[in-house]
């Protein structure tokens, strides 16, 4: 499961990456991209589901100070998420178009598109670097089987100890 969590969660960022930078595609794909952004963090969540449902639980039976953190560094990635997508779906031109709709308020709406976009890189940034462990240790757990000096002793496992 680790292998396609780290996948998942790898395109998600890169995704993620790409949206967050309207400069790279344009506005009109960086709207749709943004859109398809939001299936894609659907996934993650629903990958991680588990972990929220402990971290819920445990912050409250059992409060750690690592575990609370990580729960809210993940709900405030949420809240910039939403704010971003919300704000992003009300000064769209292409996609809101598409659908046959228009949103007022492009005043209010852009500055928050803006300003919560910065701040979801930023905490996704963070999320990575405390993550980090999780992710290494994936990569070094799916790497695979290694051979050394010519032989194998099985997936994942060496000769030398």
């Amino acid at each position: 499961m680790d292998r396609k969590n780290l996948a998942i969660d790898a395109v998600a960022l890169a995704v993620c990456l790409v949206a967050l930078n309207p400069a790279l595609t344009g506005i009109g794909l960086h709207e749709w991209i943004g859109l398809g952004l939001f299936a894609v963090f659907v996934v993650h969540v629903a990958l991680h589901v588990d972990w929220v449902a402990d971290a819920f639980r445990t912050a409250r039976a059992n409060p750690s100070i690592v575990r609370t953190g990580n729960l809210v560094l993940d709900v405030l990635v949420l809240a910039a998420f939403v704010a971003c997508t919300a704000s992003g779906l009300m000064v769209s031109g292409d996609v809101l178009r598409a659908f046959g709709w228009y949103a007022q308020g492009y005043y209010f709406w852009d500055p928050l598109h803006a300003a919560s976009a910065k701040v979801l890189l930023a905490l996704l940034l963070v999320h990575v670097v405390v993550h980090w462990r999780w992710v290494a240790q994936a990569l070094r757990r799916n790497a695979g089987p290694r051979k050394r000096g010519g032989s194998s002793d099985g997936p994942g496992e060496s000769t030398a100890k």
